[in-house]
């Protein structure tokens, strides 16, 4: 099974971070939340789902894991500026390791400025951030574009996780 690696801040949209977890877990899967801190409560905007940080990014590498998942809501702009964050998301990205990122989880990505060239989605009112950070735009439930998935709102959930666990059962039967 896999490792899979949750990036995590508080204000997270609830369900964006709650469907994926719960669906990678239900797999088989073992999944951390990461965040700043280690012990960290950190809270859903919607006050619906909250997480304590398994490990703080500053003791983990990319390599310790199969996947990387970025919620969305205010949590990856609570994340994208920290260089340990930055740096984890780049080193996953050069391992081919699939990054899920759904709503505002790719602005982690634009700060590691790994989108020119690629085609992904977000939350839409996000475009203009992720073309002018070189991405080709597409408004669609979700984007599969090499190790990247991205999804738009919490309404595309299930295609998301679908295409998550597709990517992790692509990688135990590698």
């Amino acid at each position: 099974m896999s490792k899979v690696a949750f990036l995590l801040a508080a204000q997270f949209e609830d369900s964006e971070m709650k469907v994926p977890y719960d669906a990678v877990k239900g797999a088989g899967h073992e999944a951390d939340i990461i965040g700043l801190k280690k012990g960290e409560m950190l809270k859903g905007k919607k006050g619906v789902a909250s997480y304590t940080a398994d490990k703080a990014i500053s003791e983990v590498k990319a390599a310790d894991y199969d996947a990387v998942v970025i919620p969305g809501g205010s949590s990856p702009e609570g994340l994208r500026s920290d260089a340990d964050i930055v740096k984890f998301v780049k080193e996953a990205d050069s391992a081919g390791k699939p990054i899920a990122a759904i709503c505002h989880g790719p602005q982690i990505l634009i700060s590691a400025g790994l989108l020119k060239g690629r085609t992904i989605t977000s939350y839409p009112p996000l475009k203009d951030d992720m073309v002018n950070a070189g991405a080709k735009f597409k408004d669609e439930e979700v984007v599969v574009d090499g190790n990247y998935i991205t999804s738009r709102t919490p309404k595309d959930e299930p295609a998301f996780v679908r295409e998550l666990l597709q990517a992790l059962q692509v990688k135990v039967t590698q």
